[in-house]
C-alpha cells in the first residue's frame, strides 16, 4: 500500500494516524473520568461535542487558512495546537477544563486533517481514490490504536493518554517538519464564504447533508456506547481496538472490492441501511456481550462509509479540493458534535438504549437524501472517472 508514494505523503499519512488516534483516545477513559470527576453522561460527552464542534466550525477556516498560508505551515500549525492542548488535557482537574482544552484540541485538528487530505491528495500519484485509501487507511488505524493506547495509559491513569498523545503528535510534528514540501501547485486564496457558497451546489449539499447524518451515527457509536457498556479502561481500549481493525479493514480492502462490482452510490446505501439496522439491533439487545458484538461489528460498515463519503466529497464537488473539503466536513462534523452530548441526554432522561434508536431514524434520514438525488450524484461520479481516464 505504501510503495509508490512519495516520502512527503507517508509522513502525511503517519500525522493523520497520529491525529485520529486523539480522537479515539477519550473512549476507554470516559467511564473512569466521569467516576472520579462526579460528572453526568451529558457532562461526559462534552469531551466529545466541544471537540466535534470546534472541529467543526474551523472546517470553515482550515481550508481558506491552507490556501493563503500553504498546507505544510497549515498542518505544522494543526499539529502543535493538538500537543499544546493535549498537554493541558493531562493538567485539567475539572471535567469542564477538560471540555474546554478538548475545543482548542479540535481546533488543531481541523486545521491539520482537512489539509493532509488535500496534501495526500495533491502529491499523490495514481488517482484520488488511491490516496484516498491511504488516508482512510491512517484514519483507521489511527481510530483503532487509538483506544488501545487509552485503555492501556487509561488503566494506570486517566491522564496519562492525554500525555501519551501529546507526544506522539510531537513526533509527527518533527516527521511534517522535515519530509513535507509544500505543493508546486498552490490553490488561489480563497475565503470562508466560499465553502458556504460551496454548499449551494446540490450534489455537494447532498453528500454533506448525508455524511451529517451518518456521522450522527458513528459517533453515537464511538462516543457514547462506552458510557452505555460500564466496562473498565483496559477491556473498552480492547473492544474499541477490534472495532477500529474492522473499520481499517473495510475501507481499504473491502471498499475497493466492492465499489467496482456495485458502484458507490448503491455500497454508500446499502451499507448505510445494514447501519440503520444495526443501531436497531442495539436500541433491541440486553446485556454487555452481545452489544459488545454489535459494537465491532459496526467497524466494517463504518470503515466503508466513511472511505465513500470522502471520496465522494472530491469527486462529485466542482471546486477545487480544499473548498470541497471544507465544505463536507463543515456539516459531517457538525453531525457529529450533536451525537455525543444528545445520546447522554437521552441516556439520563429516559433510557440507555433510546440513543441507539435516534441514531438509527438520523442515518435513515441521510439514506432517504441519497436516493432522492441518486440520479445527478452518479452523473457527477461518471463525469469524474471520465475526467480522470482522460488525464491518464
Amino acid at each position: 500500500m505504501l510503495f509508490g508514494f512519495p516520502r512527503a505523503v507517508i509522513a502525511t499519512a503517519f500525522a493523520t494516524m497520529i491525529a485520529f488516534m486523539g480522537i479515539g483516545v477519550v473512549d476507554p477513559i470516559l467511564p473512569v473520568i466521569g467516576r472520579q470527576m462526579g460528572a453526568s453522561p451529558a457532562q461526559v460527552e462534552m469531551l466529545f461535542t466541544t471537540y466535534i464542534a470546534v472541529m467543526s466550525l474551523a472546517m470553515l477556516l482550515s481550508g481558506v487558512l491552507s490556501t493563503r498560508l500553504g498546507g505544510r505551515r497549515t498542518m505544522l500549525l494543526g499539529l502543535l495546537l493538538v500537543i499544546v492542548f493535549a498537554t493541558i488535557s493531562g493538567l485539567s482537574d475539572t471535567v469542564w477544563h477538560l471540555a474546554e482544552a478538548r475545543g482548542g484540541w479540535g481546533l488543531g485538528n481541523a486545521f491539520f486533517t482537512s489539509t493532509a487530505l488535500a496534501i495526500i491528495v495533491g502529491l499523490s500519484s495514481g488517482g484520488t481514490a488511491r490516496a484516498i485509501t491511504l488516508y482512510e487507511m491512517a484514519l483507521g488505524l489511527g481510530l483503532s490504536s487509538g483506544p488501545l493506547i487509552g485503555g492501556f495509559l487509561g488503566s494506570i491513569s486517566w491522564r496519562l493518554p492525554f500525555f501519551g498523545t501529546a507526544a506522539l503528535m510531537a513526533i509527527a510534528f518533527a516527521a511534517t517538519y522535515f519530509t513535507v514540501k509544500e505543493p508546486e501547485r498552490r490553490e488561489q486564496p480563497r475565503r470562508a464564504r466560499d465553502i458556504l457558497q460551496a454548499l449551494g451546489q446540490g450534489n455537494v449539499l447532498t453528500n454533506a447533508l448525508a455524511g451529517l447524518g451518518y456521522s450522527y451515527g458513528f459517533f453515537t457509536i464511538l462516543a457514547y456506547s462506552p458510557i452505555y457498556l460500564h466496562m473498565q479502561a483496559l477491556p473498552l481500549g480492547l473492544t474499541y481496538f477490534a472495532w477500529g481493525i474492522l473499520v481499517a479493514i473495510s475501507s481499504v480492502f473491502i471498499v475497493n472490492w466492492l465499489r467496482p462490482r456495485i458502484g458507490a452510490l448503491a455500497l454508500l446505501e446499502w451499507n448505510l441501511v445494514l447501519f440503520a439496522l444495526l443501531m436497531v439491533g442495539l436500541f433491541m439487545v440486553r446485556g454487555t456481550p452481545p452489544a459488545i458484538g454489535l459494537i465491532i461489528a459496526s467497524g466494517l460498515l463504518c470503515g466503508i462509509a466513511n472511505a465513500v463519503f470522502t471520496t465522494l466529497a472530491i469527486e462529485i464537488s466542482p471546486f477545487t479540493r480544499s473548498i470541497s473539503s471544507g465544505a463536507y466536513n463543515f456539516l459531517r462534523w457538525a453531525g457529529a458534535a450533536i451525537a455525543p452530548v444528545l445520546s447522554g441526554y437521552l441516556d439520563k432522561a429516559f433510557s440507555p438504549q433510546l440513543p441507539f434508536l435516534v441514531s438509527a431514524a438520523v442515518v435513515v434520514v441521510a439514506i432517504i437524501l441519497l436516493v432522492a438525488r441518486r440520479r445527478p450524484m452518479g452523473a457527477a461520479i461518471a463525469a469524474a472517472a471520465a475526467e480522470f481516464e482522460g488525464h491518464a
